[in-house]
C-alpha cells in the first residue's frame, strides 16, 4: 500500500535538482559527503544540507566509518513511488502501442503516396 503523504514529502524532495543528481550518484554506492561535492559541483553545506533533507525524508541513510559519514539510497521510497506510478506507466505503454499499431497500419496503406527522399 503506497502512504500517500510519505510520497508527497519524496515528491517535494525530488522536486529539487541537486538532490536528484544525488541521489544519482548514490545509485553509484556509498559515499562520502566530500565525494558528493566533488562530484556535483556545489559547495559542502549546501551537499550537507541537501543529504539531510533527503535523510528526513527516508532517501537516504547515513552510517559512521571512523570520522567519516558514507551516504547510501534506500529504496523503500521508491518502491511506493514506482508501485503508484505504475499504473499510469501501463496508460503510457498502451498508448505507444497503439501508436506503434497505427504507424504499421500506415505503411501498409497502398494509397499513402512515397517519401521524397
Amino acid at each position: 500500500m503506497v502512504h500517500i503523504v510519505g510520497m508527497e514529502r519524496v515528491f517535494e524532495v525530488l522536486a529539487e535538482p541537486n538532490r536528484r543528481r544525488i541521489l544519482d550518484e548514490l545509485r553509484r554506492g556509498e559515499a562520502p559527503v566530500g565525494d558528493l561535492v566533488g562530484r556535483i559541483g556545489i559547495s559542502q553545506p549546501a551537499v550537507s544540507k541537501h543529504l539531510r533533507t533527503l535523510r528526513e525524508a527516508g532517501l537516504v541513510e547515513v552510517r559512521a566509518d571512523a570520522q567519516r559519514r558514507l551516504y547510501r539510497l534506500r529504496t523503500e521510497p521508491l518502491r511506493e513511488l514506482d508501485a503508484w506510478l505504475e499504473p499510469y506507466r501501463m496508460l503510457w505503454e498502451s498508448r505507444l502501442d497503439d501508436l506503434e499499431r497505427h504507424l504499421a497500419t500506415m505503411d501498409d496503406d497502398p494509397a499513402r503516396p512515397p517519401e521524397d527522399g
